[in-house]
């Protein structure tokens, strides 16, 4: 594209200079030629008048010394580089003045001339030395053609800096096309000033922050996938392994097959939340959730895990509320909670709820070292974790709550206490008051 550029806006200038210079040239060539004229008649016209002035010139005389003559010499300083020929009225005794001898080849005959006539008849032709005109029609011609080239030369030089201006943004939209296809999918951020090409640059700019988020949604997606999956797969191994263990007992093998398979229930009901979720077409409908059944399972699914690690887990609280929610939500919200104080706390893990007006708290805390201060505005984030934590839980937890209409906030560092602020479920008092 370069070299086209370049070839193109040369060919250009050339026709330009040419369909210019051209005619340029033949107009100065006259121009010159008509001043010389000009001036040759001027000269030819003083001379004739000269010669008025003098002695008239009798070429009748028999004797040709008895004839006037001019001051020859006189002429030739008045009119350097001038052939001066004076012709009296009878056509006798022709008077030449300059240096007839450097006309030998005869370029007289091409060079600018001029004639005049006297009032006494003599005729006076006037002669440019052909040299001279020659010159200044060749130092016209040189100056053309010197601008010609300078133009060229100007043309060539702007060509390359308007193509290098073109290309180079094509080639770094190139680079970027072939850095978002690599997997590079930042945004470049480059604009040029060109209307055309910065809008191309914008078109992959928001391609490539378009890509960054459907990257990003996927590695949320495979991440907050393991973690959710991650609690009713132990609890349904610690199940099976219980299976194992009381392979005689009959009852305690039912028990716990019941409870392995509402653990496998349990799992795919998070698959199939998470699935759509990933795809924004599954979106679950708030209804009333008995708080006391999500608060039971939460506890029947981590007290076999506490009690493995010698702790306790203890409900307490107000019992019998009802709120507003989506069940599955709330019970992966408050066993985020209830792993977060296994995985970090210490001691008995406490689920404590209370209806305060319009909103019940759920309150979740241990008896370990809490929450640093320096880590506490950042608790929420994904990826911060104050150990070995993935740091996912409880940034997927603040996200289902605020989806669900709820709140999750760390009331107090130490003891860690993390509270879910639940819509309590409001009476229908027009119907409960019965008719009027």
């Amino acid at each position: 594209m370069r070299r086209r550029l370049l070839f193109s806006t040369l060919l250009v200038t050339v026709i330009a200079v040419l369909l210019l210079g051209l005619p340029l040239g033949v107009l100065t060539h006259q121009t010159v030629l008509r001043d010389n004229t000009s001036q040759l008649q001027r000269e030819a016209e003083a001379i004739a008048a000269d010669i008025d002035g003098t002695a008239h010139i009798d070429t009748t005389s028999a004797d040709p010394g008895n004839v006037p003559q001019l001051d020859l010499e006189h002429l030739t300083q008045v009119y350097p580089g001038r052939d001066i020929e004076i012709t009296p009225s009878d056509g006798d005794a022709t008077l030449r003045a300059g240096d007839w001898d450097r006309h030998t080849d005869g370029t007289r005959m091409s060079a600018p001339s001029a004639s005049a006539e006297s009032t006494s008849g003599a005729r006076v032709v006037v002669w440019q030395d052909s040299r001279e005109f020659r010159d200044r029609i060749a130092s016209a011609w040189l100056g053309i053609a010197s601008l010609s080239l300078l133009a060229i030369g100007g043309a060539v030089g702007l060509a390359m800096l308007q193509a290098r201006r073109l290309t180079l943004p094509l080639v770094d939209l190139a680079a970027t096309a072939e850095r978002l296809g690599s997997g590079v999918v930042s945004p470049w951020g480059h604009r040029y000033g060109i209307p055309e090409v910065d809008r191309v640059a914008e078109v992959l700019d928001r391609s490539a922050e378009r890509v960054a988020g459907l990257i990003a949604s996927e590695r949320h997606f495979a991440t907050d996938a393991s973690h959710q999956l991650r609690t009713p797969l132990t609890a349904l191994s610690m199940r099976l392994e219980e299976i194992v263990a009381e392979a005689n007992n009959p009852d305690t093998v039912r028990e716990e097959g019941q409870a392995a398979l509402a653990q496998t229930e349990r799992l795919v009901e998070t698959v199939e939340r998470l699935l759509g979720r990933s795809r924004h077409t599954q979106h679950a409908e708030v209804a009333q959730v008995p708080l006391d059944e999500v608060l039971q399972g939460v506890a029947e699914e981590w007290t076999p895990v506490l009690a493995r690690a010698g702790r306790n887990l203890r409900l307490s609280g107000d019992s019998g509320l009802t709120v507003r929610s989506v069940r599955s939500d709330v019970s992966q919200i408050l066993g985020t909670l209830v792993e977060n104080s296994v995985q970090h706390g210490a001691g008995t893990v406490t689920v404590h709820s209370v209806a305060s007006g319009h909103t019940v708290r759920v309150e979740v805390s241990d008896e370990g070292r809490g929450v640093p201060p320096q880590l506490a505005p950042r608790i929420f984030d994904r990826a911060v974790s104050g150990g070995n934590g993935t740091g996912v839980g409880l940034a997927l937890a603040r996200h289902l709550a605020e989806a669900a209409g709820s709140r999750i906030e760390l009331i107090c560092n130490r003891p860690a206490t993390f509270a879910l602020f639940l819509p309590a479920e409001i009476p229908d008092l027009a119907r409960d008051s019965g008719p009027v």
